[in-house]
């Protein structure tokens, strides 16, 4: 049989995608789940090794919202795959999908369907980054590719023609509106935001919005920290100076990745003693969360985490409903493209295994 096409068969024989997704997100468990599934880099390689024992392609997708893993060419239970490589048993929390349902899944969250905040547009590039190192690494072939790329063609069409993304709510827009109902208006407060990534840049372009003049960008690197503040307006602080400025803030935004709280009780408490006004809001938007959640026991301040932004996103989100159905019908489409290449795929493979088949005369002179 040497020469024939790998294709990614079901294990069943018949012809479909062998494709599968795991995962979990914010609908299907709660804030204190998310973070055990969540995958830091440097956690990332014993994970991928393991699945690779399950499937010959494979993708994690991990954001602030999900941790997913896609597999192409499986065998064997995807639901165990996943439990046994991350170690420990999600009970209740996880989803599966294979065939078909695993690439409409696929083809949702990249088109900004499935996240908290619907139509949001960090997904898309989360999506394509999530393939990229995928493929770097060789993980990816025949079928995950063409998944992929028709998934994020699929985001960008949704995102062209439906007008889901208008007027954009993002995570840090959530937060910094709900910053401005505790507090009022933010014309005057300062803010310090934990973390330099693209959400943190998304966060300080919001607070600019809402009228904060005054912004504190702390980071583990503070050139990191210095070049965002240069960018949008702001002042660098290297995070080992972190109390030393967090009695300025009125409101502090936690956008970053760290093994452990980098802000308990102490530390607010310490912030808030030498302050005319004891009031300090807490928005923690990491995942796994960054600030103590002793915080709350602290007279004055006042923490939330990302699954507290819901009733928030859910206010805004009320007219991108109406697009939902044309962006289900794109989604229909370009994964009817999908379905077609892989019956053309079957086909052939089909043909060539005729080929090579003995005829039935051969057979019979050899019996």
């Amino acid at each position: 049989m040497s020469g024939l096409p790998v294709l990614d068969l079901p294990t069943n024989g018949l012809p479909g995608l062998n494709l599968a997704v795991v995962g979990l997100n914010h609908t299907t468990a709660p804030l204190e789940v998310r973070e055990r599934a969540a995958v830091r880099e440097s956690e990332q390689e014993a994970v991928l090794r393991h699945l690779r024992r399950h499937a010959r392609e494979v993708m994690l997708l991990t954001t602030c919202n999900r941790t997913e893993v896609y597999l192409a060419g499986y065998s064997g239970d995807p639901l165990a795959a996943f439990e046994q490589s991350w170690g420990e048993w999600f009970s209740g929390h996880l989803y599966v999908h294979e065939g078909e349902a695993a690439a409409r899944h696929l083809y949702r969250v990249a088109s900004g369907i499935d996240s908290l905040v619907i139509g949001e547009t960090q997904i898309q590039g989360q999506v394509k980054r999530a393939w990229q190192v995928a493929s770097g690494h060789h993980d990816t072939g025949a079928l995950l590719n063409k998944a992929a790329q028709g998934a994020l063609a699929a985001g960008k069409k949704v995102r062209s023609e439906t007008g889901l993304s208008d007027k954009v709510v993002s995570v840090s827009s959530a937060a910094v509106e709900l910053a401005a109902q505790v507090l009022g208006d933010l014309t005057g407060r300062t803010a310090l935001i934990l973390g330099a990534g693209e959400t943190a840049e998304l966060t300080l372009t919001h607070l600019r919005s809402a009228g904060v003049t005054d912004i504190i960008v702390v980071n583990r690197t503070e050139g990191r920290a210095r070049q965002l503040a240069d960018k949008l307006g702001g002042r660098a602080c290297a995070a080992e100076y972190l109390h030393e400025v967090l009695p300025e803030a009125d409101v502090v935004i936690a956008s970053s990745a760290a093994p452990h709280y980098v802000l308990g009780a102490q530390g607010v408490q310490a912030a808030l003693s030498g302050r005319p006004e004891r009031r300090m809001m807490l928005i923690d938007i990491s995942v796994p969360r960054i600030l103590n959640p002793d915080i709350n026991s602290v007279p004055g301040a006042h923490l939330y985490n990302f699954d507290d932004l819901q009733s928030v996103v859910s206010r805004n989100l009320a007219s991108r409903r109406e697009a939902l159905p044309r962006a289900e019908a794109i989604i229909d489409e370009h994964l009817g493209d999908l379905l077609r290449w892989q019956t053309v795929r079957q086909t052939m493979f089909e043909a060539r295994l005729r080929q090579h088949q003995p005829s039935a005369s051969l057979s019979t002179a050899c019996d």
